[in-house]
């Protein structure tokens, strides 16, 4: 049985990456959550007067990699003190989110939420937001780092956060 989380953490790309290079990942979907305009585009969530967030659906077995190990590699592969901000990439777009589908995840979000807190030695912004409707992106958006390894934002920003995830998580990291 499989396990969906849905996290914004700054640009869908590089979490798309960083979770495509762990184990037990089954699908990612990039898209959009969190705003208030129906079927939004990139165009337009770009703008960020949608009020949506560029987030990642992330499916796992939990029976191969823990929850726990999704949460905290979620809150090693973006910095949560960044403000509606990710390096570069500024707007509400790019805003550091976790949307439970349930109860049980927002416990799970709640508790991974304060252990990253205590991680990275306090101010922690990632706000926990009702999952409404998640959109998926543009086609061109999907597994975009594989797509595109040597396109500049991948190689400066989405590398840098895939290789702290392998580091961290060597473990579940695929060879």
């Amino acid at each position: 049985m499989t396990t969906t989380f849905i996290l914004a953490g700054g640009c869908f790309w590089c979490l798309d990456a960083a979770y495509r290079a762990l184990n037990g990942v089954t699908e990612v979907v990039s898209g959009y959550i969190g705003g208030h305009s129906p079927h939004p585009s990139y165009e337009a969530v770009c703008t960020g007067a949608t009020g949506h967030a560029e987030a990642v659906s992330v499916t796992f077995d939990p029976e191969v990699i823990p929850a726990d190990v999704i949460l905290d590699a979620f809150f090693t592969m973006h910095d949560p003190r960044q403000l509606n901000r990710q390096g570069a990439d500024v707007g509400t777009q790019y805003r550091s989110a976790m949307f439970p589908l349930d109860d049980a995840q927002a416990e799970l979000f709640e508790t991974a939420r304060a252990r990253a807190d205590e991680l990275w030695g306090g101010g922690v912004v990632t706000t926990i937001e009702r999952a409404e409707t998640f959109y998926p992106a543009e086609e061109y958006h999907q597994d975009f780092f594989a797509k595109n390894p040597g396109q500049g934002y991948c190689l400066a920003v989405a590398v840098p956060k895939v290789n702290k995830v392998r580091a961290r998580f060597a473990e579940y990291a695929r060879s």
